[in-house]
């Protein structure tokens, strides 16, 4: 939306399907707005509007008390563009100015600061200071309200440098002080009493330590509760199946049944570790006013909604960062009105769309074990074994899960076989980054370019690992199949596209990985050949075309399981070399 006049319309409907699009400002009050703000529609004359929650606070606005816009989900936009702007709002949001300041992102950048600033500032009308410093209060206001952590501690936790930084910015964000916020969560501190969070840096708590599941005594320590908010339809079932056949044993698991799971993992952060719990939302939300603060209002009816969820940190300083990797992990910021408005008018995957409403394209929670789990290839069994004699243990298992990820740098000995240990040294030196404001071009040219991993890896880590929609089929695939333009005309979300038809079983051979196949391979196996010896048929990292699916998991329409459709890894094949399975519609970078 760039027309003022189209923004307002927004405003005094209601929609929230620009939360997190734009913001808007009223002169006479002082406070700044989501465009779904439930409070009285102002006159068009006292209307400011803003790109983003910065820009308005640096305006000398406060943050509305009703519709809390400082929790809507992420313009979906920083997700598509591969620019300056693009790469530098998702370092950002990474946290990567309060680890390293505006010098260290430019770096990353690779531009002058002074370059970074004024393009920020032009297209958010903030720079990346005031950026950082909008994330930082939302950390803050989040922990006041959901954690019993002391404010002097808090306040560091949240990325501030002082108290007196801490609080001036709380007052003018949030008009009142810390101890007036944490007073106005409306739930008298009984869940920051619950929760018992340890001291930045301190390591007082096991990174699994006070976990419960959902069967579990509410009254029990959960870690720190949040809402991820996401706008539009959101198609969970969907999402959790794909996480579930993929779940790492010792990293990840998943409890629960279909309808009402709760997905597990272990987090590798950078000032320590930590346990993430998600809760699959069942069917129609049958919604509990949550308290104040503690989630965006969007959700109404079909405008959006929430992945419940729990942390426990080592250090708190992780927050904002294990948020982010979440909502990436499961695609938190897509609008899927955009998807659907584009996908949904080609005659091919116009029912998929309508048959599956919100479908979207999950991420990874963490870039380079992806990369390592995708390159290692075949059954989630094998990067547990990897986990297994790698992996830093937990102080303390906690159900399923024992273990944190190897990092790269403990995947470069001579005994870590090939491709991984050429991965994990370019990974582990700098040779290759994948990091959330990656030069997306750069990195897949580098991943294919290294032995073993091939263009097909590099493009599904693309997708995955990079967070790039704009990944789709072989160019001039779809046309003999009913679709309009094929993936040309899917743009920038074939990503979406392809998750929509590898759902529905319309992906030819060698459009998807196959399960267990070696992932650098460029060789199409044949129908007949038997999967490798030893090999496990289970799901691997990369889905396949007709990937079998235990009871209820990864339905899919005309899916089939017949022999030969499920290759073992490392087998070989006499067919003819094929182009890349993925191509990206937008071109490098």
């Amino acid at each position: 939306m760039r027309d003022d006049e189209a923004r307002y319309e927004a405003v005094t409907s209601r929609d929230a399907r620009f939360d997190g699009e734009f913001f808007f400002a009223v002169v006479t009050t002082g406070i700044y707005c989501r465009p779904s703000c439930p409070a009285v529609t102002p006159k068009r004359v006292n209307v400011r509007f803003f790109p983003s929650a910065a820009a308005a606070q640096a305006a000398g606005f406060r943050a509305c008390r009703r519709c809390r816009p400082d929790a809507v989900p992420g313009s979906a936009e920083w997700n598509v563009r591969a620019d300056l702007v693009g790469r530098a709002v998702r370092l950002i949001g990474d946290g990567v100015v309060d680890r390293e300041g505006v010098g260290g992102l430019a770096r990353r950048l690779g531009y002058s600061p002074r370059q970074v600033q004024r393009q920020l500032t032009a297209e958010l009308g903030a720079g990346p200071v005031a950026l950082a410093r909008a994330r930082r209060a939302h950390t803050a206001r989040v922990l006041l309200q959901t954690t019993a952590l002391p404010v002097t501690e808090l306040a560091f936790a949240a990325g501030f440098a002082s108290i007196r930084q801490f609080n001036d910015t709380i007052r003018e964000i949030y008009a009142g002080t810390p101890s007036e916020l944490r007073a106005a969560a409306g739930n008298g501190g009984a869940a920051a009493r619950r929760t018992p969070a340890a001291a930045p840096g301190a390591g007082a708590r096991r990174p699994g330590d006070g976990f419960a599941d959902r069967s579990a005594d509410r009254s029990a320590p959960v870690g720190i509760p949040l809402r991820l908010a996401h706008r539009g339809p959101y198609a969970a079932a969907e999402i959790f199946d794909f996480l579930q056949l993929r779940a790492v044993p010792g990293v990840e698991e998943i409890r629960g049944t279909r309808g009402e799971r709760t997905y597990r993992r272990t987090l590798r952060l950078t000032h320590g570790s930590g346990i993430a719990e998600v809760d699959e939302p069942a069917g129609p939300r049958r919604r509990r006013r949550p308290p104040a603060g503690l989630v965006c209002p969007a959700a109404r009816g079909t405008d959006g909604g929430w992945l419940e969820c729990r942390l426990r940190l080592t250090d708190l300083r992780d927050l904002s960062t294990a948020v982010q990797r979440l909502r990436r992990l499961f695609d938190l910021d897509a609008d899927p009105y955009a998807v659907a408005e584009r996908l949904g008018a080609d005659p091919l995957l116009g029912p998929l769309v309508a048959e599956r409403p919100g479908l979207r394209s999950p991420g990874a929670a963490d870039p380079e074990e992806l990369a390592v789990r995708t390159v290692l290839g075949g059954p989630p069994e094998h990067a547990a074994a990897l986990v297994r004699r790698y992996g830093k243990p937990l102080d303390a298992a906690d159900g399923g899960l024992t273990h944190l990820f190897p990092a790269p740098g403990n995947l470069t000995g001579a005994e870590v076989e090939e491709p991984v240990r050429a991965l994990c040294t370019a990974l582990a030196d700098g040779t290759l980054t994948l990091d959330a404001g990656a030069d997306r071009g750069a990195a897949e040219r580098a991943l294919a370019a290294l032995p073993g991993v091939g263009p097909r890896a590099a493009a599904y880590l693309r997708m995955r690992a990079l967070g790039d929609p704009d990944v789709g089929t072989t160019p001039g695939w779809g046309q003999e199949r009913g679709a309009v333009a094929g993936p040309a005309a899917w743009r920038p979300w074939g990503a979406y596209a392809l998750h929509h038809l590898w759902r529905a079983g319309l992906l030819p051979a060698g459009e998807m990985p196959e399960p267990d196949e070696t992932p650098g391979s460029d060789e199409k196996p044949r129908s007949d050949e038997e999967p490798g010896a030893g090999e496990p048929s289970g799901a691997g990292e990369m889905p396949g075309v007709g990937e079998s699916s235990r009871a209820g998991e990864m339905p899919g329409v005309g899916e089939s399981s017949g022999a030969g459709e499920m290759p073992g890894a490392g087998e070989s094949s006499g067919a003819a070399a094929k182009p890349p399975i993925y191509a990206t519609a937008g071109g490098a970078g």
